[in-house]
């Protein structure tokens, strides 16, 4: 077990290297002075935040010019295996999102895509229209895919995981629904509705809107997991320094799913974290800064991420989702929600005896 200092230290020195690679030299000194055995802990590290390009090649280069070998070679070699399970993972899903669409199920790429360029996520998801039983057949007669065992969690949320032979990520498709429970039906016909194509290594894939990107990170972050990656941080600063981002429109979907404290929590905390490293404001507009229930300040390492306060915060949002879905009316939603609190009871009891929760989660 990593000693919480020294993880506390890697994440910090990992954050400056993706936030700042041009301009970290201590984090650069911090990685190329690490031991061999703590090079791998760390190294191990840069997959888990999905960071492992823009994190080693800063590295790299710093070995480089300090004429470290041996530093130099090991980052050389972890960005080559890096580079070449991108280009056979980027393969894999155009081939897999072209036969979607091909069959009559429109598919969407969400999050994998977002840290392009340069990196890409551990897992393949995507979100679809079409019904459950098309998208199985389609992935088992054209992939020869095998479906993974579902977890309560998964079946709650329409969510199935296939095993495609000679590829290395799991394929991760979400049916017709988003949320820990499947709660959001409406907000989720907004990652099709409203889907553009971006090129990616060559490729030209359907990705969601900017703003539809902001409400799955945070989905993901303030509403399931409860912890952020630094790729987070990255993919989303790099929205909002780029102007992709519609508020008010972000705004309006937000509320139509009940999330928009969470959706403007999740922005304060990416804005506050990347100012830390980059010693620049992000400009967030004034309905954000108010709305938001709390910023990075609140933020704690632990366990290899960057997590969120299950109690206050996360109990907050998740009342405030319940609440806001229950005046609208919607009784499926606000029914799955209710599910939600005895089913993280059991998972966090699953981990505590096992070490994982995947069975319930």
């Amino acid at each position: 077990m990593t000693d919480p200092g020294i993880e506390k230290a890697h994440i910090e020195a990992l954050s400056a290297l993706a936030l700042t690679p041009r301009h970290c030299p201590a984090a650069q000194r911090y990685a190329a002075d690490l031991p061999a055995a703590e090079r791998a802990r760390f190294s191990a590290l840069t997959d888990s935040h999905h960071v492992v390009l823009r994190a080693l090649a800063p590295v790299r280069d710093y070995a480089v010019r300090c004429r470290k070998s041996d530093v130099a070679e090991w980052a050389d070699k972890a960005i080559a295996a890096e580079q070449l399970r991108i280009q056979s993972a980027l393969k894999h899903l155009h081939f897999i999102c072209c036969e979607l669409e091909a069959e009559g199920c429109p598919a969407t790429v969400i999050k994998s895509l977002d840290h392009w360029p340069p990196d890409l996520g551990n897992d393949l998801d995507l979100y679809t229209s079409a019904g459950e039983r098309a998208v199985v057949e389609v992935m088992r007669r054209r992939f020869g895919a095998a479906l993974e065992a579902r977890s309560w969690g998964d079946r709650l949320a329409n969510k199935w995981n296939f095993r495609i032979p000679g590829l290395r990520e799991s394929v991760e498709i979400h049916v017709q629904r988003l949320g820990q429970t499947g709660e959001h039906t409406r907000l989720a016909r907004r990652f099709i509705t409203r889907r553009v194509t971006r090129e990616v290594g060559g490729y030209r894939f359907l990705v969601p809107a900017p703003e539809e990107r902001v409400i799955v990170a945070t989905l993901q972050r303030m509403y399931r997991h409860f912890y952020f990656r630094i790729c987070d941080v990255c993919n989303t600063a790099r929205l909002i320094e780029e102007e992709a981002i519609d508020y008010s429109e972000l705004e309006r979907a937000a509320r139509l799913g009940g999330i928009w404290p969470g959706v403007a929590t999740y922005l304060k905390v990416v804005a506050d974290y990347a100012a830390k490293y980059r010693e620049v404001e992000l400009p967030l507009p004034p309905p954000v800064a108010q709305a938001a229930l709390f910023g990075a300040g609140r933020i704690y390492v632990k366990d290899k991420f960057l997590r969120v306060p299950m109690l206050p915060e996360g109990a907050r949002l998740y009342s405030s989702e319940v609440t806001t879905l229950a005046m609208k009316g919607d009784v499926p939603a606000t029914f799955r929600l209710s599910l939600l609190p005895p089913l993280a009871s059991m998972a966090a009891l699953a981990y505590k005896v096992t070490g994982s929760d995947k069975g319930v989660w």
